[in-house]
């Protein structure tokens, strides 16, 4: 074992024993299978905060399992990441004087290949570094050839039964990428804009205007060449009239009518909106209520098309935005124009501005196959955790609409249809598998549809493709369903619930039992991480550590020359949190410190002083480890025996159990922040704080080699314990554990996981243990308080003493005495005068630490003070309680009780402290 605590020299030595050693692999001797599916990462992926919050939580549980005895499989694997994929190797092509529509789409797909072999494989090398340990001969990518197929069967059989179909759809469209987007894909941000208010003729019964006039505001003043209604609420006294006259459009000098439909809000606006059913998604959903004609004017680069009026055609969509306002001002329509702040859609990767556009797409009958998925969790089957969540997948699939899933892209698993020469559709695994099926004869020209699907379409079959699916292997009958999804709220809509409609569509079976839904990491302010506020940390760069200059130009790389202003706000950011740069906190720390914020669907804001503190832990548990090595080097190994074992010990076994059994019950639960304060109180507090030192003077005693078993017995279980959460410094510990101890199992990851047994509770001993910390912790109170010295070893007088205190003090008073660095204890008879003496409490028990030459009185005055003031409080407070009817008659009768024992209790505490107060008055 290594001298002195350093992760950087242990982390890489026990990944790769523990990779090469296989132990990643499935324990297939395990009765009980436990599968946990990765949500495959983008390939062109770097690992950020969220992944490794959410890979800490399943590496915990998949180590937890492990080490019971399961047959333990987690399944990795990364998403080809469609837009994000070719974004990059475009951007590669375009620095090399090229672009993809000079390569050919053959020869562009071979090199995003290429790319995907030099470099795809970054967020899994980081992974590792995590201490992740998923079976990575397993490994799979969403365009391998085995997920290719289960892609293409799955569109096949869909098509055939009437789920798959080809539709004009309004969809988000990015001009820039030319393809269509999902919600998921598209950021709303807050931007200036304006608002420009029209006048719209109403037309008489010939269509020829009058002079009476609707008033419309848009944001988007060039869709108004798109225009098919104007709609007013059914309800709007104003307007109500109108309904099912027309008003003649502007410009493109067509009539369209006036509608009554209830998304015109008659207390927003002027009340009357412009409907624009081709370019706009409620406007949608109002032309289909009555019927409108929908149509598109844009093409799919965002300029003019020829479906509006000739002045207009092929301008790009903003210069015809001013050429239309200029237009309606020449006409006189234009009544005014405010400055307004909207939500403006841009692609997360091109941030070009979104437009809905009226397109050919390929969807999915959502609808039919929502209903078993709803089923499923309606009857218990899946069980969301939070529970809440539930609720968030119910809003989203009872108002489910049809799936889009055809991109415009090139990398991607491109969709099995091919059209003839009249455009009729024929859908088969392969060109030839369509004539065949069609009776289609060689000289018939086909062409294959150019769009790819949707890569959550293909994300949708992982946890039963990723197991051979269509096959049904071995792996797929054993590990599927799955038990459990660990996800971010986000994608509960775009994977979560798809997964559930495929799995029951195509396997018959849920494909988990229950969905851990987590928070978003958010800075120790609680604000969402991103580079434009330069507040994002690099998981990698807690774990070894990065410089400030380093972390400076990490933090503001391509921001540099757009955006001074922003750049300055990150540096100046930067330099007041991280002044000497992030310290070197090791991959252990980082993982506590997930673990320990990991309350199930909240939010974490993630604080580098906890990291600092479960840097401290681990350096603590080595510490301790070292200590308990130091004083066994003469042990001999033999099984955990209390029959000879002294109190001490027996408390620290029992304390012990009952650390097992609440460490199960919160990882069962999910709750790994109290499954992680669990143990971090036992060892921290227990073992370290109180056994270690108590067992000293016992290691110079007859009981020597008792003791050696206990302190290496308990190490070992308590190292278990800790391992799923910090598995390197516990392997690192355990392996000169199993030397002393002469255990044949390799390593802690394989080893047996803890289990409470009920003979090694001993309440008695904890009892006792407890009465001799309060004890102590009362003289170590008095002493920091009256700032006498720790070596100064002081007499104590006892007082109002029970049989109990008596027993307990004859048969430890020498361990009190060491403790509490005693010269001697002395015990008050009846009848006796108490002396003027600094006092601590255990129970009814007065421990009396006599003041003469030892301290100020001033200070022990204004000490006492404090303690008055403070119980006076306590007392108004339960008082004040007690004297409210409603929680007398309606709290627990428990809790009632509670509170009066602890009034009784604070107002016996006062006039102890004003009777020592009056003593010091006569010092």
């Amino acid at each position: 074992m290594i001298e002195k605590y350093d992760p950087s020299q242990i982390e890489t030595k026990w990944y790769d024993t523990w990779e090469k050693n296989g132990y990643f692999k499935p324990n297939t001797d395990g009765e009980d299978a436990y599968c946990i599916m990765i949500p495959p990462p983008n390939v062109t992926g770097t690992l950020h905060m969220g992944h490794a919050f959410q890979d800490t939580i399943m590496d915990t549980l998949i180590r937890y399992q492990r080490m019971q005895g399961k047959n333990t499989l987690w399944q990795p694997g990364t998403d080809h990441a469609g837009i994000a994929t070719q974004m990059v190797v475009e951007r590669q092509l375009n620095a090399k004087g090229t672009s993809r529509v000079e390569l050919g789409r053959e020869k562009f797909v071979e090199k995003v290949w290429e790319w995907k072999e030099q470099s795809g494989n970054t967020i899994t090398q980081q992974l590792r570094r995590m201490g992740a340990s998923p079976d990575w001969s397993r490994q799979r990518f969403t365009m391998d050839d085995g997920l290719s197929d289960a892609v293409l069967k799955v569109f096949v059989d869909l098509y055939d039964e009437g789920l798959i179909y080809r539709g004009q759809r309004l969809v988000n469209w990015d001009p820039t990428l030319n393809t269509a987007l999902s919600d998921l894909e598209v950021e709303s941000i807050e931007e200036n804009g304006f608002m420009w208010h029209f006048n719209y003729p109403v037309a008489d019964e010939n269509g020829q205007a009058t002079d009476q006039f609707l008033t419309i505001a848009t944001t988007r003043p060039e869709t108004l060449l798109g225009d098919t209604a104007v709609a007013v609420n059914p309800e709007d006294e104003r307007f109500k009239h109108l309904i099912g006259k027309h008003v003649l459009l502007p410009i493109c000098d067509r009539l369209i009518p006036i509608v009554g439909d209830e998304h015109a809000d008659p207390e927003k606006g002027t009340g009357c909106v412009k409907i624009t059913p081709a370019h706009d998604f409620n406007d949608y959903e109002v032309g289909k209520r009555h019927d409108l004609p929908m149509i598109n004017v844009l093409n799919q680069d965002a300029t003019i098309n020829q479906n509006a009026p000739e002045a207009f055609q092929g301008l790009p969509r903003y210069e015809a935005r001013k050429a239309v306002v200029a237009e309606m001002e020449r006409l006189g329509l234009l009544v005014e124009i405010k400055p307004h702040v909207l939500m403006v859609p841009r692609g997360d990767r091109s941030g070009d501005v979104i437009e809905p556009l009226l397109t050919n797409q390929w969807y999915v009958d959502a609808k039919t196959l929502a209903k078993p998925a709803i089923e499923a969790v309606d009857n218990g089957d899946i069980k969301f955790v939070p529970d809440n969540w539930k609720n968030t997948y119910y809003a989203w699939m009872n108002d489910i609409q049809d799936w889009c899933i055809s991109r415009q892209l090139w990398w991607g698993h491109r969709i099995p249809a091919w059209y003839d020469e009249k455009d009729n559709i024929y859908v088969g695994m392969t060109e030839q598998a369509v004539r065949e099926k069609h009776g289609l004869a060689d000289d018939v020209n086909l062409r294959q549809d150019n769009d790819v699907l949707d890569t959550w379409f293909s994300s949708a079959l992982w946890p039963f493709a990723t197991l051979d699916w269509p096959e049904n292997s071995k792996e797929l009958q054993t590990y599927y369903p799955t038990n459990v999804l660990v996800t971010g709220f986000d994608i509960i809509f775009f994977w979560v619930a798809r997964m559930i409609m495929m799995g029951i569509k195509f396997m018959g079976d849920i494909p988990f039992r229950e969905v851990y839904i987590h928070g978003l990491v958010r800075d120790s302010h609680g604000q969402k991480m991103s580079k434009s506020k330069g507040n994002v940390l690099d998981p990698i760069d807690l774990i070894d550590g990065i410089s400030l200059d380093e972390l400076l130009q990490k933090r503001t790389q391509g921001l540099m020359q757009d955006n001074p202003e922003i750049v300055e706000k990150i540096v100046k950011t930067t330099q007041e949190d991280f002044p000497e740069g992030i310290k070197a906190y090791g991959c252990d720390a980082m993982r506590f410190t997930f673990a320990s914020l990991a309350s199930t669907g909240r939010d974490i804001n993630f604080d580098m002083g906890r990291v600092e503190g479960y840097r401290n832990f681990c350096n603590k548990i080595f510490n301790a480890s070292r200590f308990v090595f130091m004083n066994t080097e003469d042990y001999v190994a033999q099984p955990l025996s209390m029959g000879e074992a002294s109190t001490v010990e027996k408390w620290i076994v029992s304390r012990l159990q009952k650390c097992i059994v609440e460490y199960r019950k919160q990882m069962d639960r999910y709750r790994l922040d109290l499954a992680s304060q669990t143990i971090y109180d036992f060892f921290w507090n227990e073992y370290c704080d109180w056994f270690l030192e108590l067992s000293k003077p016992l290691l110079k005693t007859e009981q020597k080699a008792q003791v050696q078993n206990t302190l290496l017995h308990v190490l070992d279980q308590a190292l278990r314990l800790l391992h799923p959460i910090m598995p390197y410094v516990t392997e690192e510990i355990w392996q000169e554990v199993r030397s002393r101890l002469s255990i044949d199992t390799a390593s802690i990851m394989i080893s047996e996981f803890p289990q409470k047994d009920e003979t090694l509770v001993d309440e008695a001993a904890e009892a006792t243990i407890s009465w001799i910390k309060e004890f102590t912790l009362g003289v170590r109170q008095i002493r920091g308080e009256m700032n006498i010295p720790p070596s100064k070893a002081l007499n104590v007088i006892l007082a109002q003493t029970s049989q109990d205190d008596l027993d307990q003090l004859n048969s430890h008073r020498e361990l009190l005495k060491t403790m509490a660095r005693l010269d001697e204890v002395f015990v008050l008879v009846d009848g006796q005068e108490e002396p003027a003496a600094a006092t601590a409490l255990i129970g009814q028990m007065k421990i009396l630490i006599p003041l003469a030459g030892l301290i100020d009185k001033d200070e022990e005055t204004l000490r006492i003070s404090k303690q008055i003031e403070r119980i006076n409080g306590e007392i108004k407070r339960a008082s004040g309680k007690l004297n409210n009817e409603k929680f007398v008659s309606k709290a627990p009768a428990q809790l009632v009780e509670a509170e009066k024992e602890k009034l009784a209790q604070n107002e016996s505490a006062l006039k102890e402290l004003k009777e020592q107060m009056e003593k010091l008055r006569l010092l």
